[in-house]
């Protein structure tokens, strides 16, 4: 069982670290944290994530699994990362093309501009709609649960495996969040400095995480392939 545990918990990680490090989340956690209702919108914004998150999973891996008992040599994961190592490495190529140029400042989007005005359950949406909508957390969140159901490591290993999926992929959303409740009105100041910092380097982080995650993701499947 501990075997078949790691299996499917080493199928999944590197697309789970994939989705913490996405920069969206942790910048409009930041922002919602910053406004008047900012503990209750935080509260309310990690509880959407996480449903949304674990919902993408969860169907993910059952429908894998099916897939996979269904195949006496299933071979639809590795057609699947295929596709959607291509997908990460377009977009990485698209976000370094897109990249902000010297001198140049990219407005945010609208909705981030917006969270100031935000209700609980608008930022509850807006958590589940990043999670379980946005191509960059998408992405990588389907490729890491085919994997788990892939691993054929039974029903206990791969619940388990999906639990910490979600888990270490809310870590964009529950540090920022952690670091409020402990921290008061006196973690204003560091959330601000982590968002600065995130907004910064986000154009580094969408290129270099895609780009390398697109490449496991195809060399995966050629080598299941063939």
């Amino acid at each position: 069982m501990k075997r078949s545990v790691g299996e499917a918990v080493g199928a999944m990680l590197a697309s789970a670290v994939a989705v913490a490090f996405s920069p969206l989340p942790l910048i409009a956690m930041t922002l919602i944290l910053a406004t008047p209702r900012g503990l209750v919108n935080g509260l309310a914004f990690a509880a959407g994530w996480v449903l949304g998150l674990a919902a993408l999973v969860t169907a993910v891996v059952t429908v894998g699994t099916v897939l996979t008992r269904a195949q006496s040599a299933p071979t639809w994961s590795s057609w699947l990362k295929l596709g959607l190592g291509a997908l990460l490495l377009m977009a990485a190529a698209q976000q370094w093309h897109d990249r902000p140029r010297a001198g140049h400042v990219t407005p945010p989007p609208s909705w981030l501009q917006a969270v100031d005005r935000y209700r609980a359950a608008r930022s509850a949406g807006l958590g589940c709609a990043l999670a379980a909508g946005a191509p960059r957390t998408l992405l990588p969140t389907v490729g890491g649960a085919a994997a788990v159901s892939a691993a054929g490591t039974g029903a206990g290993a791969e619940a388990v495996a999906a639990a910490l999926m979600v888990v270490i992929g809310s870590l964009g959303t529950f540090l920022p969040l952690a670091a409020r409740l402990r921290g008061g009105e006196g973690s204003v100041r560091p959330l601000g400095e982590w968002r600065a910092w995130t907004a910064a380097h986000q154009a580094a982080i969408l290129t270099t995480v895609p780009a390398v995650l697109g490449a496991a993701y195809v060399g995966d499947a050629l080598s299941g392939l063939t």
